[in-house]
């Protein structure tokens, strides 16, 4: 046991960040592999898969602590494939994912984090966002012309407005933490040279052309700010209740390898087991068991 824990910890501890003082992007190579080889990596994921389900059925079976994933990336980075292989063992019982597009006329007539608080999982449960309150300081930081449609008093639109974002954001997620949620953030790290490729392979085979919009190309003009963006993004937010992992997406097998990893370790460390039976309630099942097995088929 304590040999595996080492192991994880080992493969998730270059990429975590639960102190964003001095953080810079370019300390993670995209192209990272954390010394894996394609094939052995996708074993430990299998193992990983087989493990993280055995943990999320106590996690629900306890129903005292709520898990919160957050996924943000460029374009193309491999959130929808990560999250699909990687949660692909867990009972849907107990897990929920939201896609968080651009907000409706409705989320435009409340507060910024309102959609996403809605969406929070239940005790017991695995919340994903894909996409998330996030977006609030990268999309619409990036885009300026989208803060002034969200019908804000021009008064609270200040030259802070990203810090006092960011410190809304830490507030929150300081809250829930408080409150009996495990929060991890994931940075899906693609290079834009990867992301290139994986556009162009979207547009050269017909089974995937509907993942790809014009308005990718369009983003790819913004590459600069957005990582700038990011890099301010994960600075002001990471702590130690709610680390951000910037994982390497240039290769998908180990961006999986490592989020699971990752949610593995938080959840092992939350020690979970499944409800301890009182006497009374043992005696009720032997009485049941007795009653079932001297019952004759008819």
């Amino acid at each position: 046991m304590a040999g595996r824990r080492q192991k994880i910890e080992s493969l998730i501890k270059p990429y975590r960040v639960s102190d964003g003082k001095g953080f810079r992007l370019k300390q993670i190579d995209p192209r990272d592999a954390g010394g894996l080889k394609k094939r052995e990596g996708r074993e430990y994921l299998q193992r990983g898969i087989r493990q993280l389900a055995a943990l999320q059925d106590r996690l629900y079976a306890q129903d005292e602590w709520g898990v919160l994933l957050v996924f943000q990336a460029m374009d193309a980075a491999g959130k929808d494939s990560a999250i699909k292989h990687v949660m692909s063992g867990v009972n849907p019982q107990g897990c929920q994912v939201y896609s968080f597009k651009a907000p409706s006329s409705e989320e435009l007539d409340h507060d910024f984090m309102w959609r996403t608080s809605k969406a929070l999982p239940e005790r017991g449960r695995i919340g994903i966002f894909n996409r998330s309150y996030y977006e609030e300081v990268l999309v619409v930081r990036v885009h300026r012309a989208i803060l002034e449609g969200q019908k804000l008093p021009k008064r609270v639109v200040t030259r802070g407005i990203w810090e006092e974002r960011f410190a809304d954001i830490a507030a929150f997620e300081r809250y829930l933490a408080r409150q009996g949620y495990v929060i991890l953030k994931f940075f899906l790290h693609v290079s834009k040279e990867e992301q290139k490729e994986r556009f162009l392979e979207r547009l050269d085979r017909p089974e995937k052309n509907w993942k790809f919009s014009k308005a990718d190309v369009r983003e790819r003009e913004h590459w600069n700010a957005y990582q700038r963006a990011y890099q301010d993004m994960i600075r002001a937010t990471a702590a130690p209740h709610a680390p951000w992992y910037v994982v390497p997406a240039d290769r998908k097998w180990f961006t999986r390898l490592v989020v699971a990893a990752a949610i593995h370790d938080a959840l092992d460390r939350l020690k979970l087991a499944y409800p301890t039976v009182s006497e009374a309630k043992k005696k009720e099942l032997a009485a049941c068991r007795a009653e079932l097995v001297g019952t004759a088929e008819t």
